[in-house]
């Protein structure tokens, strides 16, 4: 007999894993960090259920994918759901982010628009205050206003000092905009500091914040979204406290420059609005899948925000990854959960 008239329904057909294409790199100034996050999910994946494809996008904008320069669509036709693993310009700012979406493809971290919203610290900041959270003043510089007065033979950093000074006393706080991983900020104690921080800004955007700075203790808060059947799932805070720094800048993240305590020592009051403020930061900026706030708790002003990043790093010496472990989690168990998010997105 060649054919069985009533066959099995059960087969037993290998069971196709799910295709992640980690991206990674980027043209930005984080370039190194990103490489190293993607480096860490990479290693973190789940072997049993995902197929990884490492793709790294060079500081020139060109896309990569098994050691050869290929084009986006390439990548998309041989991956179910993109890991981004991008910080700063191009990965957090929504540009990516809308690439994905045009190409419907399944990715990881917020859409376009409330990536973009987050990355800019000023619109961030208007958001923060319809939502009652609390943020430093500041004053924003563009570049192009301090190259006319420049041209016109004004004392530029003389007049802005002014500026500053008239919002605020020193010390205080200079930025750039749209930017991650504390790359270009400096603390200004004296006027002599003034300049050199400015340019140092001015290197990362077109666009500076001159912001209060608050006295204080930082602590860092990851929110995760569907995650041990909450809707939104808060980590335990994380105190970070500089050594022999005044700030929370890239050598203090990423070179050991820093005593991170998780769970922190604040009150339980205290840890507990810090809880409540991640929370709602998240659902002011319209995130989803995960993000962390970073916030400032000053023993005579309270709490204030100083970010939000939609695409919190992942690297060993990460907050959001020392948060995961605090509660008995793992990179795998996430970067796990977050692929089944963006699946179900």
């Amino acid at each position: 007999m060649l054919f069985q008239k009533n066959p099995p329904l059960c087969y037993n057909y290998p069971m196709t894993k799910t295709r992640i294409g980690v991206v990674r790199g980027g043209p930005c100034s984080e370039y190194e960090v990103s490489l190293m996050t993607g480096l860490q999910v990479l290693n973190a994946l789940d072997r049993e259920k995902f197929e990884p494809l490492d793709i790294i996008i060079s500081k020139v904008g060109a896309w990569h994918m098994y050691g050869l320069e290929t084009k986006p669509h390439d990548v998309f036709h041989r991956v179910d759901v993109i890991f981004n693993c991008l910080h700063g310009y191009y990965g957090e700012d929504g540009k990516i982010q809308s690439l994905l979406e045009a190409h419907s493809v399944p990715f990881t971290g917020s859409g376009s628009l409330s990536s973009a919203i987050a990355m800019n610290k000023i619109l961030a900041k208007e958001y923060f205050h319809r939502a009652d959270i609390k943020t430093p003043a500041h004053v924003l510089i563009y570049k192009e206003k301090i190259e006319t007065e420049f041209k016109k033979g004004e004392n530029v950093s003389a007049n802005l000092f002014r500026i500053a000074h008239s919002k605020f006393s020193l010390p205080y706080i200079v930025k750039p905009v749209s930017g991650g991983s504390s790359i270009g900020v400096s603390l200004v104690k004296t006027r002599d500091d003034f300049a050199p921080a400015l340019a140092k800004a001015f290197e990362s955007g077109d666009s500076v914040m001159i912001e209060e700075f608050i006295p204080g203790t930082e602590a860092s808060v990851g929110v995760i979204e569907r995650f041990r059947d909450k809707d939104l799932y808060v980590l335990p805070p994380v105190e970070v406290r500089p050594v022999d720094r005044d700030i929370f800048d890239y050598k203090a993240k990423y070179e050991g420059g820093s005593n991170d305590i998780v769970p922190a020592t604040f009150s339980f009051s205290i840890k507990k609005e810090l809880e409540r403020l991640a929370l709602a930061a998240h659902e002011a900026l319209g995130l989803r899948h995960y993000s962390r706030s970073d916030f400032i708790v000053s023993p005579h002003r309270g709490i204030y925000i100083i970010e939000t990043n939609v695409l919190p790093g992942l690297t060993k010496e990460s907050l959001l990854s020392k948060e995961i472990d605090a509660v008995g989690s793992s990179l795998t168990e996430l970067t796990g959960h977050l692929i089944n998010l963006a699946l179900d997105n």
